[in-house]
């Protein structure tokens, strides 16, 4: 069973209560020893936090996509679902906990009876877990966040989105390609959204030969909800 935790307000909050901001401090450029290592025991504790929050049974398919898509649009619609087929067919629905594709994902998995679950992130916007969650964590830092997102799941469905999206699943890939992480499933929706970076990749990423063909079959397209169920079941059977 999952445990239940407050998603950022609370006592289970207050060992991380003076983190807000400490990624951009972080990052702010050099800094003396000490400071580095107090954000060193700050990544330590968000990391535990998440590894004791996200504590539940059976397989998990994170879902990547954009915070933008409101209710109607075709992609949210689409991941909604989505949400509903992989809750169906007994998989939890992990999100980065936001709005939009994110929260159309979790909606689907909730409304089928799955357990619905969102890694959210601090963020000056776009950063309100959505209402579908049946639990929650709030992370600080992207990268502990992308860590959480990958290291629960067993597979990884690319829905249409912005630099977020890309970034996310960009390292997911590198780290199949790297193997960093298991040949877990990864599959992609949206053809006509993603036509134009598909021709990039093949006309110029493949072409100057700083990837190879082979590396392209670690990411599926899918049509349909079906289909994309399809490969995940193949590629988790397979994995």
């Amino acid at each position: 069973m999952i445990k239940q935790a407050s998603g950022g307000t609370g006592e289970s909050y207050t060992l991380l209560g003076k983190v807000r901001g400490a990624e951009r401090l972080f990052l702010s450029g050099r800094r003396n020893r000490e400071a580095d290592l107090e954000s060193a025991v700050k990544f330590f504790l968000e990391f535990l936090r998440g590894f004791e929050s996200l504590d539940f049974d059976g397989p998990s398919v994170t879902v990547f996509g954009s915070a933008r898509f409101e209710e109607g649009h075709r992609y949210y619609e689409l991941a909604r679902e989505l949400g509903r087929g992989l809750a169906k067919s007994g998989y939890n629905v992990i999100t980065g906990g936001g709005p939009g594709i994110m929260e159309a994902a979790n909606r689907g998995a909730k409304e089928a009876g799955g357990l619905s679950l969102g890694c959210n992130i601090q963020l000056p916007m776009e950063q309100e877990p959505n209402p579908y969650l049946d639990h929650f964590i709030e992370f600080e830092h992207f990268f502990i966040r992308k860590v959480m997102l990958v290291k629960y799941s067993s597979a990884f469905v690319v829905m249409p989105g912005g630099f977020g999206t890309l970034d996310e699943a960009f390292e997911v890939i590198t780290l199949i390609q790297t193997e960093k992480l298991g040949a877990f499933p990864i599959v992609s929706m949206g053809r006509e959204f993603w036509g134009k970076l598909a021709d990039f990749i093949d006309g110029t990423l493949i072409t100057e030969g700083t990837i190879s063909s082979e590396d392209t079959r670690l990411i599926q397209p899918a049509e349909t909800v079906d289909d994309a169920i399809m490969l995940i079941r193949q590629g988790i059977g397979a994995s």
